[in-house]
């Protein structure tokens, strides 16, 4: 499954990862480093639980980290694969409840990642539209530049949910 679309014009943000709301993070698995050269962006043990929308070897997290992976693209999802997102967000809420940090991360921490987050910080009250501006205030403007996924937010995950899984 190809999970990641190519767009030389999108810029690597420059860290690897950014806190969105206290203990949770939204990060990718690259990023421009301060020599102006993209990086690899390693988790080791800074957070209790990490999400992975995709998934490279050799960056982390470091073993005895909880770590929940979902590959999905960086596209049109399916009834299974929205049905993930929502319970990563909810995984991720869960967590944060407890006092963990949580890292939600894709390839560049944008759009996947973003999808999650967003879908979190709306499950814990604050509208589609405030979410957005956030995770784009805090993370990157390149955050969430996937027009679909943000007009899936703007519609409600669980009902996107329910007319894929209808439409299949």
């Amino acid at each position: 499954m190809r999970t990641r679309r190519k767009q030389p014009d999108v810029p690597a943000p420059d860290q690897p990862w950014d806190e969105i709301v206290p203990g949770l993070w939204m990060g990718g698995h690259e990023f421009t480093g301060r020599s102006g050269q993209v990086e690899f962006a390693v988790v080791g043990d800074e957070f209790d639980l990490v999400q992975s929308l995709l998934r490279l070897p050799g960056h982390g997290p470091d073993p005895g980290v909880e770590h929940q992976v979902w590959p999905i693209p960086d596209g049109p999802l399916d009834g299974t694969q929205l049905a993930g997102v929502i319970r990563l967000a909810e995984a991720a809420c869960d967590a944060m409840d407890q006092g963990r940090r949580v890292l939600v991360r894709c390839y560049h921490g944008y759009n996947r990642s973003g999808l999650v987050i967003a879908h979190a910080l709306v499950r814990g009250g604050a509208s589609t539209e405030t979410a957005i501006r956030l995770i784009r205030a805090r993370r990157s403007p390149w955050a969430l530049h996937n027009d679909l996924f943000v007009e899936y937010l703007r519609a409600g995950l669980p009902t996107v949910r329910l007319l894929e899984e209808l439409a299949e």
